[in-house]
């Protein structure tokens, strides 16, 4: 029977995660009577000597952690623990992990995270022998098999709140202003955030778009009376020419960055427009999460709970046609989510005219 469980965060932080901490703690004490622990910085917590957890009390979760931003509980989003880097290479750490879980005594984990992190703790667990649940979170909003992912609505909340601030300046001083906003891999945020926030032009990486069919786009806009526009673009979205706009690491390698000036440097040099480029950043993560995230990883942790309650392991607590459901690690780690064309905001955002690229018109039926 359980009566001890863990509870971790992992990868990027979002809005939401304390929410997620909150309805584990506060479910499995009050209807299962169960105690649980908090993982500290993901898997480092348990991988390092001595382990850094400790009790999560319901006492010390009153409202205030519901409305908090990032996690309580800390997390990480590099090193593997099957390749963890090290002076001589990577080398597999997962044992230690194991080991440590096995000493806490619990009797089964919850981990919020995104795809990535729920297939190396699923691993582990497997290894461990113990129960694992897992609680979708990105702001990306890529997770198979759910609607919707903690820290997604805030971040489209956040969006949309700069495009409204740049709408006026936009306006006043006859510019393009060009808002660059997070999408490592899918477009989710920038085709939610464009339809929302009233923008002319929108490009994901999902979607294949030229210069040309930009500036015909702004061009067009003018001609209609409106002296100035507003683009959304997705961080990962590529050159017109499909190579990526790249900026170097401090420590080596390169990240996403750097494509809202790439196209607004075009804009300048083609069409002489006026353009300011915008780069939200992690200003997307921090916020507080807003009503729709607070609901979201509350039903979340609680079905997440229950479902450990009825001896399911290897699953994803998911939230599908207003509900909750349940889908399998292996489905979510080997399907992604991008934004298709046949997508309801798509549809919606080229009913409105905004230019997506070489996405074809939605049929009249």
């Amino acid at each position: 029977m359980t009566k001890r469980i863990a509870v971790l965060t992992s990868g990027g932080d979002c809005a939401g995660l304390n929410a997620a901490i909150r309805a584990v703690v506060l479910h499995a004490n009050t209807i299962y009577g169960w105690e649980v622990i908090g993982i500290e910085d993901g898997t480092r917590g348990v991988m390092e000597r001595p382990m850094r957890v400790h009790p999560l009390d319901p006492s010390g979760f009153d409202g205030h952690m519901l409305r908090r931003a990032g996690t309580m509980l800390g997390s990480v989003s590099t090193g593997d623990p099957f390749a963890f880097p090290s002076p001589h290479g990577p080398v597999d750490r997962s044992e230690e992990i194991v080991t440590g879980l096995k000493d806490l005594g619990i009797d089964g984990l919850i981990g919020i995270g995104g795809d990535g992190s729920m297939q190396i703790l699923d691993k582990i667990m497997q290894r461990a022998d113990l129960p694992f649940i897992g609680i979708p979170k990105t702001i990306d909003n890529d997770v198979f098999g759910t609607d919707t992912t903690i820290g997604f609505d805030t971040a489209v909340t956040v969006a949309v709140e700069a495009l409204d601030r740049l709408h006026p300046t936009a306006q006043s001083h006859n510019r393009v202003m060009i808002l660059e906003v997070m999408g490592r891999d899918a477009g989710h945020i920038a085709t939610h955030a464009a339809v929302a926030g009233g923008a002319d032009v929108c490009l994901i990486p999902e979607f294949r778009y030229s210069m040309e069919g930009v500036v015909e786009t702004i061009q067009s806009v003018g001609h209609h009376g409106r002296r100035f526009s507003l683009i959304v673009v997705a961080e990962a979205t590529p050159k017109s020419d499909g190579t990526q706009a790249m900026r170097p690491r401090p420590g080596g390698g390169e990240r996403y960055g750097g494509i809202g000036e790439w196209i607004g440097d075009e804009l300048e040099k083609r069409i002489g427009a006026d353009v300011r480029v915008t780069t939200l950043g992690h200003v997307q993560r921090g916020a507080e999460p807003n009503a729709a995230d607070r609901v979201l990883a509350s039903a979340l942790g609680v079905h997440a709970v229950d479902l450990m309650a009825k001896g399911k392991t290897g699953r994803v607590a998911v939230w599908r046609n207003r509900g909750v459901g349940d889908v399998s690690i292996e489905d979510v780690v080997s399907n992604k989510r991008p934004v298709s064309a046949d997508d309801i905001v798509v549809r919606t955002a080229l009913g409105l005219g905004i230019y997506l690229g070489d996405v074809p018109l939605p049929a009249v039926e």
